[in-house]
């Protein structure tokens, strides 16, 4: 599986690695309050699910994750099993944030960090879906956690066999956590080892799933995910065809003494980097643009002035004026709302219960102090583009 890093058009991966950590940057910074991060932060692993299960053919809409996260299945197997597919999903991401928080010195590119994960996301599903079909119809066990004990082919892709995936994982690990990967160099390694590790395809099925899971606990360990406020996983859904292009390309042999000096191409696997990256700039650049408060807010107005006709006036305005306040400063009291709105105790509560049965805010208690919350009935008016109703492959 060599060259581990591309040796060709380094300036060009470089120039994008820094335009993304200014970017990252940038994101991290446009929403002043932590609470309302925390609230966006939590809709875009909702996010992540939806589109890298969809990269995968399983097509789960925005509404039905959220009736899954509170165990409210559909009766329908196709849809109950993309159901627990996302739910899978989303409490992997959290399970692997919370895991990295507390563990400073675990690895991201070690073997059994990559089998953590896959055991996470297996086990979260029925054992009736611990199985993989191979093209010509044979069925193989897929053990949570564990390598796969059988070989298969992907594609015009042969994956290494089944006996030395350690090996292949060990050197994976050792180089990508190495001191030859600069420090300008880690983007790019990122995305290099995205490629390497789906090419060694060390489980029967998940491959691609726990791949991206394992590029963003990389982009984590690099400071570069934002507080999860982007996800990768939409950049490749919304260019599917090019990703798996990419993916394929860079299982070429080399072409010729041009083409490096490994076993794999050299340009194919500086070509997989920089669409990569290229993801990568894009997503932040949507995101942060997507949640800039100022943006925001407008697309609350607009969603009271134009969606909400059915409130009355003063109502929509008191609802405005309220989610405006938590958008900005992300937490306040109860007894701040009646400042806040200009109104008397019994009108400002009246308020702010009719702000909790639309699911517009979010309170811990009884008297607890007040969040902004995002229910999917507003999504698509106060986060356009978050969720696109893409095609699923066939």
């Amino acid at each position: 599986m060599e060259p581990l890093l591309p040796g060709s058009g380094g300036p060009e991966l470089a120039e994008l690695s820094v335009e993304i950590f200014r970017k990252s940057g940038e994101l991290s910074a446009a929403l002043p309050s932590k609470a309302v991060r925390s609230g966006v932060a939590a809709l875009v692993r909702e996010m992540n699910s939806y589109y890298s299960n969809l990269i995968e053919g399983h097509k789960t809409l925005p509404r039905d994750i959220e009736r899954a996260l509170r165990d409210d299945f559909s009766e329908r197997e196709e849809d109950r099993n993309n159901q627990l597919l996302s739910v899978a999903h989303i409490r992997t991401e959290t399970a692997m944030r919370q895991r990295l928080a507390d563990e400073p010195d675990l690895g991201v590119y070690e073997p059994d960090f990559i089998l953590w994960l896959h055991r996470e996301f297996y086990r979260a599903l029925p054992e009736t879906e611990w199985f993989t079909t191979s093209v010509s119809g044979k069925r193989y066990p897929v053990v949570p956690g564990e390598f796969r004990d059988y070989n298969v082919e992907v594609g015009r892709h042969t994956p290494p066999d089944h006996e030395v995936l350690g090996d292949f994982l060990r050197r994976f690990a050792d180089f990508y956590s190495g001191p030859n990967i600069l420090a300008t160099e880690r983007l790019t390694a990122a995305a290099a080892a995205h490629h390497r590790l789906a090419w060694i395809h060390p489980f029967g099925d998940g491959n691609g799933r726990v791949a991206r899971l394992q590029s963003q606990a990389a982009m984590i360990r690099s400071g570069l995910d934002s507080e999860g406020l982007w996800t990768l996983s939409r950049g490749f859904a919304r260019s599917r065809a090019a990703y798996y292009q990419h993916l394929q390309g860079a299982d070429q042999q080399r072409a010729n003494d041009f083409d490096g000096r490994g076993n794999l191409s050299d340009a194919a696997l500086f070509r997989f980097c920089r669409y990569f990256l290229e993801c990568c700039l894009d997503q932040i650049r949507f995101m942060t643009d997507l949640i800039a408060p100022f943006h925001l807010i407008d697309r609350m107005e607009n969603y009271f002035g134009f969606i909400r006709v059915d409130l009355e006036g003063r109502t929509r305005e008191h609802l405005q004026r309220l989610l405006k306040a938590l958008c900005l400063e992300g937490e306040i009291t109860r007894g701040a709302v009646s400042e806040i709105l200009g109104l008397k105790g019994t009108a400002a509560r009246a308020v702010i219960r009719r702000a909790l049965d639309e699911g517009f805010v979010i309170s811990p208690s009884e008297k607890g102090p007040l969040c902004l919350a995002f229910p999917h009935k507003v999504l698509d008016s106060w986060f356009p583009q978050l969720f696109i109703d893409l095609p699923v492959p066939e």
